[in-house]
Order: C-alpha cells, then structure tokens, then sequence
C-alpha cells in the first residue's frame, strides 16, 4: 500500500510539474528548462550523496575490530536481507540518532552516533539499523532523488515566472504574456504544494522502513521500543548538522503536530509505534 501511495504521489508531482509548464508558457519548452536546471544540481547529489551526508556528519569508517557489535549486526541482516554489505560508520556525537545513504544497495552505507549505541539495547540498536538497511532496500535514496528533482523543476518554474510578472504590466498584447491564473499558481501555490508532497512520500517512505525492519528482526517491539527512547533523547540532544539531510535520520529532533506536521519530513513517533505494534500482532497471528 505505501509503495503505491509513494507511486500516486511522484505522478502528482510530476502531473503539477507539467500542468505548470503549459498554464505558464503553453507547451513543453517551460517543463524541459526547469527540469534540466533542478535536475543537474539534485541527480548530481543523489550520486554523491554518500559522501556528501557522512561528510556533513563527520562520520567515520569503521572495522569489525573497531566495532564489533555494530558490524556484526550490520553483516548479519544484510546476510538475511539478500544485500551487499553496506559501509558501517560512526558519527562522533553524543546525540542519539541513525542514517542510511548511497545511490543503490551496492553503494550504500549506515551510519550510527555514539549516543545512540550507548543508549540502546542491542536488540533496540539491531531495530534501528534493519530499518536503515530496509532504506537501502527500498532504494528510498533514489525516491527522494526523483521528487527533489521535480519539486526543484516546479521551484525554478516559480522563480522564472515571478520574473516574467514583472514584464506584464508594460505587454499591452494579453494574448502574447503569460497566463495570470498559470503566474499565480507557479509563485504561490505550486512550490507549496510541491514540498507539502514532497514530505508526505518522506513520511510515507518511513512508515515502510518501520514495516521492513519489524519483518527483518521479527521484532517490530524492539524498533518501537528504540524510537520512543530516541524521540525524548532529540528533544534534549538534537544532533548537529545541516538541516537539509534531516529527512535521512530515523528521528526528527523536534516532533510538529497539527498543521505543522504537513511539513514534517517523519511521521509521528506515536503513529510509527501504533503501526510496528499493529505489525506484532500481525506477525504473531501468522505464525
């Protein structure tokens, strides 16, 4: 169901993007700049991503020797998850949280602070790295890739339309400017609702990792244990870093409700632990 939701919406945004190309210009010149400009700087980021997220981090490669706990949990549910073995690496910071990144499963890496392994049971820590690995699984690095792409066609849209608007009150040939209703849209309205989709498939690709991590360890009680714990540790110790890779951490540091929870890049912490929960039972039915 979420794969599906996540399908639904990159073909809404796309369908916002291309609808916004033909209210503006009147044809698909307007569509194809804009998705040339964000595209170079976002596809470019997806390939680098590895190193761009680990690098904002500080994050630091390390061995079995070094860590032998972490990486045997790392090679063990990679083994069962049919993966290459990602990169293990540790983020020298006191803050509890976790991250995935790379382009594809044969270019992937997890990354865990030192607060978080001081903080977690071992069974807690395996949660939160099966729900990164199911990330790298689920190749949600490429998804979010796609949807910055087009949400930053939609943003350079906007931003060549408010200039446009300038030139408009001098153009006494309506029919030779740009549409009114196509300007209002591409400066207010389509970049809004362009982010607002953008979060809902980030929040839509974590409650698929959640899932995947619960089947992986065959003990969803352990993630929603893990997540409670790290929700009240991000209040007290958020980690320190560039904002823009927050979407990448298992945890917000601040949690948004109301009508600010549309621009959340998770969902609730209560939401995921009502689902992993769900998701026990579910498995102790089957078995």
């Amino acid at each position: 169901m979420n794969q599906f939701k996540t399908l639904a919406l990159l073909a809404l945004l796309s369908g916002l993007l291309v609808g916004l190309g033909y209210l503006i210009i009147g044809g698909p010149t307007g569509i194809l700049i804009g998705l040339a400009m964000a595209a170079v700087g976002n596809l470019s980021s997806w390939y680098f991503s590895d190193q761009i997220a680990l690098r904002a981090y500080q994050a630091q490669p390390i061995s079995r020797d070094q860590a032998p706990a972490i990486y045997d949990i790392v090679e063990r549910l990679s083994l069962s998850a049919e993966i290459p073995m990602p990169g293990v690496y540790l983020i020298p910071s006191p803050a509890a949280n976790a991250f995935a990144t790379g382009r594809d499963p044969s270019h992937a890496a997890v990354a865990v602070t030192e607060g978080i392994v001081t903080m977690l049971t071992p069974e807690e820590l395996e949660g939160v790295i099966a729900h990164e690995l199911s990330h790298i699984i689920n190749r949600d690095t490429l998804t979010q890739a796609v949807a910055a792409t087009v949400g930053g066609a939609i943003s350079s849209l906007a931003y060549m339309a408010q200039w446009s608007s300038y030139g408009m009150a001098s153009n006494q040939d309506e029919n030779r400017g740009p549409n009114p209703l196509g300007l209002l849209l591409a400066i207010f309205v389509a970049p809004l609702a362009a982010t607002l989709i953008q979060m809902t498939i980030s929040r839509t690709r974590e409650f698929e990792a959640d899932a995947g991590a619960g089947k992986l360890t065959k003990h969803p009680r352990a993630l929603a244990n893990a997540l409670q714990k790290l929700e009240a540790s991000a209040r007290q110790t958020p980690i320190q870093g560039n904002p823009a890779f927050e979407p990448l951490l298992i945890v917000n540091a601040f949690s948004r409700e109301g009508m600010a929870g549309l621009f959340a890049t998770h969902p609730s912490t209560e939401a995921r632990i009502e689902r992993l929960l769900a998701l026990e039972e579910a498995l102790a039915k089957a078995s």
